[in-house]
Order: structure tokens, then C-alpha cells, then sequence
């Protein structure tokens, strides 16, 4: 580290030195926790294997300069890609999260921490691999485990307290901090560097949370979080390489970021960091859209047979929901693109109890030009159950309910109201099963029924998994016959 690195650092922002020494902290991760981030490895895993399918993704997905491969660079998962630790990183970021099916944390923030891997994998495999070659040891998957642990805490903690939608900021700004700074952790990084990477990821500021609100909302909150996790390797690299910090980059008055982005608020923890936000992550295991709807879709289905041959009898739809889901998904009127509709309440109860399932397809043109689905839409009303919205922000309930009651002309009703989704950790083993089927069966949508075994082999083996060495690891996912484009599945 320069001189100038170094003395940029006195007396910083006390949230910078909370975050450093986490970071840099010795102790590790309970079992409790490690098994909790196999899990959302697995997922994450899982879910870029099925974006991996849509062409709209596979468009985001190779160097940026095309055919500017990089041998020995950092892989990404079920292609022959070899790439600078950024672009991959933001390759990684795009397949996890683009079809909203990956896990979820809600507070007064919302996001994803699993958005984060872009940075872990593509930063673990890139520095694992460049060791090897230069015949030292790689970065082994425990390590890789004890960082997605760490950066869940990280922008799961910040979300608990601090609501940047209220002021129309994207949760996406959670991600680029917490990749900055567990990429530079894992690039080899100490205290103080990493101290300095989150100041130069705030310094960023925040996008804007206007790609996911009508009239504009579009495939960007796709690739918001691989943009964002790519950025923070870009960062770390940039403070591995001498960049200083900015000690006051919270505080610093008029121009900080409390001042100039908070509107004077002080962004801090509520909570002492440790494994509180891995152990109760939220998973979507059965419905892929946006998370304040799960239990409207379930609640949805369960109606299904009461109504589907009585859609014209159906009068008026009550959706009774969280305040939170007033403020993100409740949308009238017209919806563009498959983004829009996986973001909207009344699309994914009006498919629920159409179809009697959801998935992926539904949210895609040839389905929503079904005149059915409207003529739902225009007869439900979104209200806020008060009980609800407290329940929501509980920190030993947490619940995400949604009632769904449907009013039929002749005075009779249905109805049925789910307080816990299926990923909630209250109904966890109930769901575990569901989420390793729905894990297969993505990854089978991308490799051999051998290979695929062979991975969920890894998988079920915990102790095996994280005495395997990342390079090992990601070596998994290259498909046996890849191409010079990094597309051949097999």
C-alpha cells in the first residue's frame, strides 16, 4: 500500500472500521451459517443455469469486446467463458438474478444478496487459478462459503434500518458495497484496503430505482445487480493497485453521503455484524417473481379450482397485502415486457388463479395477451392490511402475507391468505426438499443427466464441498463440449 493510501485512512467514518474489521475478522462462521450458504450457493447456482435459457440474457453474457477471452481468466458457470474478474463478474451477476429467482432479503430495504456472488465467484476463481499457476495454494470453497456469509450480513445488516427506495434509490448500491468489499478481501486485500474500497463504493452514490416503476420499467433491473457486483470488483481492483481512500465519505459535510444522498440521515448498522442475515434468508422456491408476491401467488393457486370455471360469475378481487408491496408491485393499467409483469401484484394473482401454477413463460407476451388476465386485473382492488405491514417489519415474525378474497356476483366469496412464503425460514423443511428439485432441475436444463449428478454429488457432500478448491469447484461448470463462443451446453 502507497504512503498517500495509507494516511487517508485516519479517523474515518466509524461504519468504515465496523465493516473493515468484520471483514478481516478472524473468527469464523458458525457450521449453522455454512450450511445456510451452501444452500444459497446452490440456489444462485441453479437459477443462472435456467437464465442460461433466455436469449434476452444470453445477449448480456460473453467479453465485452467480443472474442476478448482471457486464458486462465475467471470462468462463468455453465459456459467455456474465460473473463477478466469484472466482466465476469458482471456475466455471473446477470445470469443469478435475471429471471427474479433467486434469494431475497426484505426490510426497510429490499434486494438479493445472492446478487453478490458475481463478485465472490468470479474474484475466488480468478485469484485461485492465477496461485496455481504460480504453484501456490488455491483459494479453497470454505473460504468462498465464509465471504458469501460475509456479504450477505453486510447488505442484509445495512437493509434492516436504512430504506433507500424512499428516496428513490435501487438496492442495488447494498450490492456494489458489500462485492467491493469482500472482493477485495478475497483478492488478498487487509483492513485498510478494504476500508477504502467501501468508501470508493460509496462514492458512487446510487442508481435510480426508476427501471423498475412505471412508465419505465425494463429488462435494466436484469443486469442492475451484475452491473453493480461488477463494479465492485472494478474497485477492488482499483484499491489493490495504490488508490486511496476517503475516510469521511459519510460525513464529510454538504458533499458526503449522508448529506448530499440521505437527505442528512445517517446510514449505520442496527445490528452487531455476524451470520444473523445467511441464517434467515429468504429463498424463492416456487414462483419466480418478485418477492412481496409469493404468498399472493401461493394464495392465488390455492383458489384455482374454485374459480377457473367461474371467471365470469367473479364480481370484484380484494388483494389485501403489506405496505411494502403497495409501494413496489400494485400497477394499473398497461404492462411492456415481462420485467413489468413479475414486478406487478395483479398479474401474478390473475395468472395464480387462471392457471393454477407460475412460471417463467407466463410472464412472456404469448401469454399475457390472454384477454383473461385483464379482465381479472380491472376487477381487483389492492388494499393494505394495517396487521400486515407490522408483522412485515417484526423482527421475530417477518412475515410476507397476502390475502387473496374473490367476490362473486350471487353473494358467495373464496378466499385464502398465506402469512409465511415457502423460502421463509419458518418453513424451511418443508421447502428444502422443493429447492434441491428446482436446483436440478436447472441445472439439467444446461448439463448431461451425468454431469448433473456429478454436481449435486458436490452439493450434498457439505464437508467435501468446502475442502474443494474454488478452481476445482468452477471447473464443474464448464459444459464438456464448449465452444469457441462459450454456449455448447453439455
Amino acid at each position: 500500500m502507497t504512503k498517500v493510501a495509507s494516511a487517508a485512512m485516519q479517523d474515518p467514518d466509524p461504519l468504515l472500521g465496523i465493516i473493515g474489521d468484520y471483514v478481516t475478522g478472524h473468527e469464523p462462521p458458525s457450521e449453522p451459517a455454512l450450511s445456510a450458504a451452501r444452500y444459497c450457493l446452490m440456489d444462485a447456482l441453479g437459477c443462472a443455469c435456467a437464465a442460461l435459457q433466455n436469449p434476452e440474457c444470453r445477449r448480456h453474457i460473453g467479453p465485452v469486446v467480443p472474442g476478448a477471452l482471457v486464458a486462465g481468466g475467471a470462468r462463468v458457470p455453465g459456459t467455456g467463458l474465460e473473463l477478466d474478474p469484472v466482466q465476469a463478474a458482471y456475466c455471473i451477476g446477470c445470469l443469478i438474478r435475471w429471471l427474479d429467482y433467486n434469494d431475497t432479503w426484505l426490510a426497510a430495504e429490499w434486494g438479493h444478496p445472492s446478487d453478490n456472488l458475481g463478485a465472490l465467484l468470479a474474484c475466488a476463481d480468478y485469484i485461485s487459478r492465477r496461485r496455481l499457476a504460480q504453484g501456490g495454494e488455491p483459494v479453497l470453497m470454505r473460504e468462498l462459503l465464509t465471504a458469501l456469509v460475509k456479504a450477505y450480513e453486510i447488505q442484509g445488516v445495512l437493509a434492516l434500518t436504512n430504506s433507500f427506495n424512499e428516496i428513490g434509490i435501487d438496492h442495488v448500491i447494498l450490492v456494489r458495497i458489500a462485492s467491493a468489499t469482500l472482493a477485495t478481501a478475497l483478492l488478498g486485500g487487509g483492513r485498510e484496503q478494504v476500508m477504502n474500497a467501501v468508501s470508493q463504493a460509496l462514492l458512487d452514490g446510487g442508481n435510480l430505482r426508476a427501471y423498475r416503476h412505471a412508465p419505465d420499467a425494463g429488462p435494466r433491473k436484469s443486469w442492475a445487480a451484475g452491473d453493480a457486483t461488477a463494479r465492485g470488483v472494478r474497485l477492488a481492483l482499483l484499491t489493490l493497485a495504490g488508490e486511496p481512500g476517503y475516510p469521511h465519505v459519510l460525513s464529510a459535510p454538504r458533499y458526503g453521503f449522508h448529506a448530499a444522498l440521505l437527505r442528512g440521515k445517517s446510514l449505520d448498522f442496527s445490528r452487531a455484524l455476524n451470520s444473523y442475515v445467511v441464517e434467515h434468508i429468504l429463498f424463492k422456491v416456487a414462483y419466480p417473481c418478485e418477492f412481496h408476491a409469493q404468498t399472493a401467488a401461493e394464495a392465488a393457486i390455492e383458489l384455482h379450482l374454485d374459480v377457473k370455471d367461474r371467471l365470469a360469475d367473479i364480481g370484484k378481487i380484494v388483494l389485501a397485502t403489506q405496505k411494502p408491496a403497495l409501494r413496489i408491485i400494485d400497477k394499473q393499467g398497461r404492462l411492456t415486457n415481462p420485467a413489468d409483469r413479475d414486478h406487478c401484484l395483479q398479474y401474478v394473482a390473475a395468472i395464480g388463479l387462471l392457471f393454477g401454477e407460475l412460471h417463467y413463460h407466463h410472464f412472456e407476451d404469448q401469454i399475457a395477451v390472454d384477454p383473461r388476465i385483464d379482465a381479472l386485473r380491472a376487477k381487483m382492488e389492492v388494499i393494505e392490511d394495517p396487521c400486515y405491514t407490522r408483522d412485515y417489519y417484526d423482527s421475530e415474525r417477518r412475515t410476507v402475507a397476502n390475502r387473496v378474497t374473490v367476490y362473486f356476483q350471487h353473494g358467495a366469496q373464496a378466499e385464502s391468505a398465506v402469512e409465511f412464503p415457502l423460502g421463509h425460514p419458518r418453513r424451511r423443511l418443508e421447502a428444502r426438499p422443493l429447492l434441491e428439485d428446482k436446483f436440478q432441475r436447472n441445472i439439467r436444463e444446461v448439463f448431461t443427466p451425468a454431469k448433473s449428478n456429478e454436481i449435486v454429488a458436490i452439493f450434498e457432500d457439505d464437508e467435501g464441498l468446502q475442502r474443494l478448491a474454488v478452481s476445482d469447484f468452477m471447473h464443474l461448470w464448464v459444459p464438456r463440449r464448449a465452444s469457441g463462443s462459450g454456449f455448447t451446453l453439455g
